[in-house]
């Protein structure tokens, strides 16, 4: 979690750690996304999500014990330089230090002997090969490209001790791959330039099984803008005619892809899996004699807007939890204050410590409930389930800001609002007790605390600790000031002024809490996602082109239209 209230369950998290045993073997796969989010995020020069992501991974990596001391304090002290780094290059190199001293720390829990690894690999894969040498010797296209779908897919299974030793030899690998894959695409496929392109790739994978890394590491700072960008190059050539020059740009984005690659499928595997398969065919598709413009492009684009959806930045600011906060905490207020007017004027002066009592519990509940919540949430969630526990409860938040927003709306008239209060009054003063409206005043800051908390779960996840934080901190000081004219206007404040306001500001932040939980949800493939060409992503408002959230959000403006619609007709 990125919120201040994880800090709070961190203590208990780790008495849980200490009463359970310590397993063979500790995974490291959610610490790596984290890296993986601060070195995309650096070379963006996204400076406040790479913090985030460096602050997620301290987070997540303070609950790691180890028995391998020197190995973690390494890990230790070059997180600490990443903290620290101040220019882009020296957070990048710190980074990249974080997983090679990681990655040592795995090594020595988890001991592989890396020459027997890749013994094995060569054992398995050997007659695979064999197998699409054979297609190749038999020239027959149709045999060839049914040996290449099974050689494909078989390395996909085996490939990982390759990516894990040499990062270098996997993107030589699967260029030479996706090369034959073009070839094999193309309109009159060329069975002698296919097996000497195979011949490259099967000299390849036997230098690694040798360990002989051969490869070089491809130069330069690669990123998921580099991937739009050359996108966009490879349109505008189409667009001028030049299919040629568009086929190579997508050939220059199929060789930089195993640098990047890491970064879509740790957040979309469908849509890594789809580049990975269509790119080298869009390729041949270029220089056929009948190039189909359309569907290259909307191909196109489609990849561009999907990596665009994964790049954009779906993060709340500190309004959005000051709104929160402000808009819960002036309910309760309010009633609190009504409830201590009502015993001065009955001479019961001496008695509005209940009231202050039963909020001061309330406030206490509400606090223990959030450290539950919170406990409950970071055990709930590792790896790929966070990003999908974040989503389906920002959909919860946004259903119950939905209907606080139609609560707000019946009372933004001074007569619904006086009638509220009434009725609250009424309750208090039937009963008699002082004890009771002590019970109003707990139950009114309890309830106020248990909605904030929801609302807060929806949000808190992709916010950076400090916009969170500050965000309270603001609503807190607005509460105070309010709490101070209030006593001092005697209830001559427009309160249902207010609440119009703050129900459009509700209907907004709901609006923008349904796409980005959708967005989430789509990109760890539990909700479809059907792009629409041509919009815009605007992610201030939590906006993304695409079929699912877009029907999201219109329920929502549909329900604000049926609202204001009835209310008119009551009046």
């Amino acid at each position: 979690m990125k919120h201040f209230l994880t800090r709070c369950s961190l203590v208990l998290c780790l008495l849980v750690a200490l009463a359970v045993p310590v397993q063979a073997a500790q995974s490291y796969s959610h610490l790596y996304i984290s890296i993986s989010d601060a070195l995309m995020n650096t070379k963006q020069d996204k400076e406040t999500e790479a913090k985030q992501a460096l602050e997620q991974f301290a987070t997540d990596w303070a609950s790691i014990a180890s028995d391998q001391k020197e190995a973690k304090e390494k890990v230790d002290n070059i997180l600490a330089q990443a903290v620290k780094a101040t220019s882009k290059d020296e957070r990048l190199k710190a980074l990249s230090d974080l997983s090679n001293a990681l990655r040592a720390l795995e090594k020595l829990e988890n001991p592989v002997d890396e020459a027997a690894q890749r013994a094995e690999f060569g054992t398995k894969f050997k007659p695979i090969m064999k197998a699409f040498e054979d297609a190749l010797a038999n020239g027959d296209l149709t045999t060839i490209d049914a040996a290449y779908k099974d050689f494909n897919a078989k390395w996909k299974k085996i490939e990982r001790p390759v990516r894990e030793q040499s990062i270098a030899m996997y993107g030589q690998i699967e260029t030479q791959m996706a090369f034959i894959r073009i070839s094999l695409a193309s309109e009159k496929p060329d069975v002698a330039l296919m097996q000497s392109q195979y011949a490259e790739l099967k000299q390849t994978i036997e230098d690694f099984v040798a360990g002989n890394d051969t490869a070089k590491v491809v130069e330069g700072e690669y990123s998921l803008a580099t991937l739009i960008a050359y996108i966009d190059e490879a349109n505008d050539l189409i667009d001028a005619g030049d299919y040629k020059a568009a086929s190579d740009k997508i050939r220059e984005f199929i060789k930089i892809w195993p640098s990047v690659e890491i970064d879509i499928s740790t957040r979309n595997g469908n849509l890594y899996t789809k580049i990975e398969s269509e790119m080298p065919i869009l390729v041949s598709d270029l220089l056929k004699s009948n190039v189909d413009v359309k569907t290259i492009k909307s191909k196109l684009n489609n990849f561009r807007t999907e990596i665009e959806l994964i790049q954009g930045d779906s993060d709340y600011t500190l309004w959005d939890a000051a709104l929160i906060l402000l808009r819960e905490g002036l309910e309760a207020l309010l009633i609190i204050m009504a409830l201590a007017s009502f015993l001065e004027k009955s001479g019961q002066k001496t008695m509005r410590k209940w009231i202050y009592i039963g909020s001061f519990v309330g406030i206490l509940l509400s606090a223990v409930a959030a450290i539950l919540m919170s406990t409950i949430f970071q055990s709930a969630t590792v790896d790929t389930s966070r990003e999908l526990m974040e989503g389906y409860i920002g959909l919860l938040a946004a259903a119950m800001m939905i209907g606080v927003g139609i609560w707000l709306h019946s009372k933004s008239s001074v007569v619904s609002w006086n009638r509220y209060i009434s009725k609250r009054m009424g309750n208090a003063i039937s009963t008699g007790s002082v004890f009771t409206m002590a019970a109003i005043s707990f139950l009114s800051v309890f309830r106020e605390g248990a909605e904030t908390l929801v609302f807060y779960a929806g949000i808190a996840p992709k916010m950076e600790t400090s916009q969170f934080v500050l965000g309270i901190v603001v609503a807190l000081v607005v509460l105070a000031i309010f709490a101070f004219v209030l006593l001092k206007a005697s209830g001559k404040i427009p309160v249902h002024k207010f609440f119009a306001v703050a129900t459009v500001l509700i209907y907004v932040l709901a609006f923008k809490i349904i796409g980005v939980s959708l967005h989430t949800l789509q990109l760890r493939d539990a909700v479809s996602t059907t792009i629409i060409d041509g919009l815009p992503v605007v992610t201030i408002i939590g906006f993304y082109p695409t079929v699912e959230t877009m029907i999201g959000q219109a329920i929502l403006l549909l329900l604000v239209v049926a609202t204001i619609i009835y209310k008119k007709k009551q009046k």
